[in-house]
């Protein structure tokens, strides 16, 4: 299990004008830092579950004893979802989707145009807070979804190839209503290189 914050992958102005610094680092320092705290803290009277790597503690929530099943559910969700949010961005982007991710999404969705489409839809209905996912499902196709709060495919069996955290802590001091417009400038920071390595290490 995570003892401290895995580093960020840039610097806090790093995505700027998309997202700002200051969002960045409250974000991460605040917001994230929180949900690490509060798992550790639910997980201490239970070693053999802060021992557990946090991709497996997500897969087997149901066994969690009562007392702290919704805590864990809610925080280790709230530090993986994270965790792969800033891995999936990048300053230095590809600006489109590439190899067999791209050949698999034009087979999927009929177009990156129409994938963009179905996932910036699935990002501003979420009602509340939440996240949008492209993700492998347990038939080892893409699809489109969405989780509420800090919910989290992996709990799904599902494999996350990209996400969007449309939270109003992710975006409001720059956007503030307008989940729309960041949901559109979001585009111009997929890693879609790390989406790529992902989507080929499936198995």
């Amino acid at each position: 299990m995570l003892k401290e914050l895995p580093k960020l992958p840039y610097v806090y102005d790093a995505l700027e004008p998309y997202i700002d610094a200051q969002t960045m680092e409250i974000h991460y320092t605040k917001h994230h830092q929180t949900y690490l705290n509060k798992l550790l803290d639910a997980l201490s009277k239970y070693p053999d579950y802060l021992d557990m790597d946090l991709e497996k503690l997500l897969t087997v929530l149901d066994t969690l004893p009562k007392e702290i099943y919704t805590a864990v559910k809610n925080t280790a969700g709230g530090v993986y979802n994270h965790n792969f949010f800033w891995e999936i961005m990048a300053s230095a982007n590809t600006t489109e989707p590439h190899g067999e991710l791209l050949k698999e999404i034009n087979k999927s969705f009929g177009g990156i145009d129409e994938f963009k489409k179905n996932f910036s839809n699935h990002a501003l209905g979420r009602f509340g807070s939440g996240w949008a996912w492209l993700v492998i499902n347990s038939d080892g196709k893409l699809e489109v979804t969405s989780t509420a709060n800090q919910d989290t495919p992996i709990s799904e069996g599902k494999k996350p190839i990209i996400t969007l955290d449309v939270w109003e802590h992710a975006y409001y001091l720059k956007y503030q209503n307008k989940r729309d417009e960041y949901i559109k400038n979001w585009w111009n920071l997929v890693n879609w290189n790390k989406a790529e390595e992902l989507y080929n290490n499936k198995v």
